[in-house]
C-alpha cells in the first residue's frame, strides 16, 4: 500500500517549530509559494527529522523538492554561520562605497522604452492591492506607447508572460539560512541577469518597485549611467517592524539599503503626501519627489459589471450585502468592521457581510464574528482571482474600507487601491476619515467618512446606508466620476512621464 502524504502549509510547519512542538505527521507535503525561496530550509528539515518525520516532499505549483540527507543540511547551516560575518561585512562596505560613489551629472534623455525590475519576494500572489498596482502600471507605460520590459522575481498577475517578460527566480542556496539575507543577495543574481539581457534591452530608463534589502537599480544607475526611477510605497524598516510577522535582522545593513535608493535615486514616485513628508524629514530633496495616489482600471471595474451570479452562488439574492475586500494586513481594520456587525444585525436583520481576501488578521477577524455569534450574517470567500474581484464588489451593495492608524502614532501613508476600485464599481462606501482617504474621498459627497476604529460610529453608518439606497446612489454616482476624472491607472503613468519630461 503507497503511503498516502498529507498536505501540509509550509506556515504551519514554522508555527509548530516556534512552540517547540514536535511536528506530529510522518508523511507530508508542504506547501509553499515557491520551493526554491524557503529561508531556513535547512533548520526546517532537521526540525522534520527530529520530530519523527520520515518522508516529505517541498511543493508549489511549479515544482516538487524532495527532502534531503539531515548530514547536508547541518553542512549547509555550518557554512552559512562560517560565512555569515564576511557577507555582512563585504555587503555594508559596498554599500558605502555606493553611498559614497559621485555620480556625474544624468541628463534625460527622450523615453524610449523602460526597464520595469519587481524584485519583492513574495510569490504565487494571485490578488490584492499590489497585483492591482503592478498591472495598472506596467500596461499604463506601454499603453502610453512605452515599451516596457519587465523583470521579475515571479510570474505576475495580468501581466503577459510573452511580452517582454522574463523570469529572474531567486535561488535561495548561499546564506538561506541567515535572515534577510537572501533578499540581499538577490541584488547580485539580478544584476548579472540583467548584463546578460542587456543588449536585447537597451532602456533608457530604470524603474524600480523598491523590496526589502534591494538595491539593483543603483548598481545598473551606475554601471550604465541611466536615470533611476524608485517607487517607494513605504519605509520597510518601518512596514517589518510594525506590521510584519517576521523579526527584521541585519536592520542596519538594510536600513543603508534603503537610504541608498531614496539619495541615489533620479525620481521617486510615492503614493502619499504622508511618505513625501516621511521623505523629505530623511533629507531627501523635495524636487525629486513625485506624490502619486495608486488608480484603477475603470473599464474593469466599473458599475455595469453583473453581481448577480455570485449572488446566486453564495445564496443572498434578497440581502443588502456589506463588503470588504483586502489581504487582511494590520493596517486594513477588517476586525473593525468584525465588531461592528453585531450591533448592526439588532437593528436590521437582513444585511449580510461578505469577506473578500485572505491574510494576516483573518483568524482574528473570524474569533470576533464567533464570540459575537454573528457567523450566520458573514461570508468568508477567501482569495480570488484578480479577475473576478470586480464581479464580488458588484455583488455587494456597500463597501467599506476601515483602515486603522500606525501604532506608533505616524501618517497612514498608504493609498488603499481598494478605494479606487470601490469608486470606479459606483457603490456607497464607508472609509476611514484618515490622511490620503480624506483627500481622495469626501464626507456626504462621495462617501460616508468616519474615526478609524469607533466601531459605533461605522455600525451606524452601515444602518444608514443600508436603509437610504437613493444615498447610495448619489454616493456610488459622483465616486465614479471622481475616480474616472481623476484616478485612473492612464492618469497615475501621465503623471510619471509629465514629470520625467520636466527633468
Amino acid at each position: 500500500m503507497v503511503n498516502q502524504k498529507t498536505d501540509v502549509p509550509l506556515q504551519d510547519i514554522i508555527d509548530s517549530l516556534l512552540k517547540k512542538r514536535r511536528f506530529p505527521l510522518k508523511s507530508i507535503n508542504i506547501i509553499s509559494p515557491n520551493v526554491h525561496t524557503i529561508p531556513l530550509k535547512d533548520f526546517i528539515e532537521i526540525y522534520l527529522a527530529l520530530s519523527g518525520t520520515q518522508n516529505w516532499s517541498w511543493v508549489d505549483d511549479q515544482s516538487v523538492s524532495p527532502c534531503q540527507n539531515i548530514f547536508l543540511s547541518l553542512g549547509n547551516i555550518v557554512r552559512d554561520l562560517v560565512i555569515w560575518a564576511f557577507i555582512y561585512f563585504s555587503e555594508f562596505f559596498q554599500i558605502i562605497i555606493l553611498s559614497k560613489t559621485k555620480f556625474p551629472m544624468i541628463r534625460f534623455p527622450e523615453i524610449k522604452n523602460i526597464l520595469f525590475l519587481r524584485t519583492d519576494h513574495w510569490f504565487n500572489v494571485k490578488a490584492g492591492g499590489s497585483v492591482g498596482h503592478l498591472q495598472g502600471v506596467i500596461e499604463g507605460f506601454r499603453k502610453a506607447g512605452l515599451p516596457t520590459s519587465v523583470i521579475s522575481t515571479d510570474y505576475l498577475a495580468g501581466i503577459n508572460q510573452k511580452e517582454n517578460f522574463y523570469l529572474c527566480e531567486p535561488q535561495y542556496e548561499l546564506g538561506r539560512n541567515i535572515p534577510n539575507f537572501p533578499e540581499i543577495l538577490y541584488t547580485h543574481q539580478l544584476v548579472k541577469f540583467v548584463e546578460q539581457l542587456w543588449s536585447q534591452l537597451c532602456p533608457s530608463i530604470i524603474y524600480q518597485r523598491y523590496s526589502l534589502g534591494n538595491y539593483t537599480g543603483i548598481v545598473l544607475k551606475h554601471k550604465y549611467h541611466l536615470p533611476f526611477i524608485l517607487e517607494y510605497n513605504g519605509s520597510f524598516v518601518w512596514m517589518t517592524q510594525h506590521w510584519g510577522i517576521k523579526k527584521l535582522f541585519h536592520k542596519k545593513l538594510i536600513e543603508r539599503i534603503e537610504m541608498l535608493n531614496l539619495k541615489q535615486a533620479d525620481l521617486i514616485v510615492t503614493v502619499s503626501k504622508a511618505s513625501a513628508e516621511e521623505l523629505t524629514e530623511k533629507g531627501i530633496n523635495a524636487d525629486k519627489i513625485l506624490i502619486n495616489p495608486n488608480g484603477v482600471n475603470a473599464d474593469t471595474y466599473h458599475p455595469l459589471v453583473d453581481g448577480n451570479p455570485i449572488r446566486q452562488k453564495l445564496g443572498l439574492q434578497n440581502k443588502i450585502i456589506v463588503g470588504f475586500i483586502g489581504t487582511f494586513g494590520k493596517w486594513h481594520g477588517a476586525e473593525i468592521l468584525a465588531k461592528a456587525i453585531k450591533p448592526v444585525i439588532e437593528k436590521k436583520n437582513n444585511l449580510h457581510f461578505l469577506y473578500i481576501g485572505d491574510g494576516l488578521t483573518l483568524p482574528e477577524v473570524k474569533k470576533i464574528i464567533e464570540e459575537t455569534h454573528t457567523y450566520n450574517h458573514v461570508t468568508f470567500v477567501g482569495t480570488v482571482p484578480q479577475k473576478e474581484g470586480p464581479a464580488y464588489l458588484a455583488a455587494c451593495d456597500i463597501l467599506i474600507s476601515p483602515q486603522i492608524s500606525n501604532p506608533d502614532g505616524t501618517p497612514f501613508f498608504g493609498s488603499p487601491t481598494k478605494i479606487f476600485e470601490y469608486m470606479a464599481m459606483g457603490k456607497g462606501i464607508i472609509a476611514s476619515n484618515i490622511d490620503q482617504i480624506n483627500e481622495i474621498l469626501k464626507n456626504e459627497n462621495n462617501a460616508l467618512l468616519v474615526e478609524p476604529g469607533n466601531i459605533n460610529q461605522l455600525a451606524r453608518d452601515i444602518l444608514r446606508l443600508a436603509t437610504d439606497p437613493s444615498l447610495r446612489n448619489h454616493l456610488g454616482k459622483t465616486a465614479r466620476e471622481d475616480v474616472v476624472a481623476n484616478y485612473t491607472w492612464a492618469k497615475h503613468v501621465q503623471k510619471i512621464i509629465k514629470k520625467l519630461q520636466t527633468l
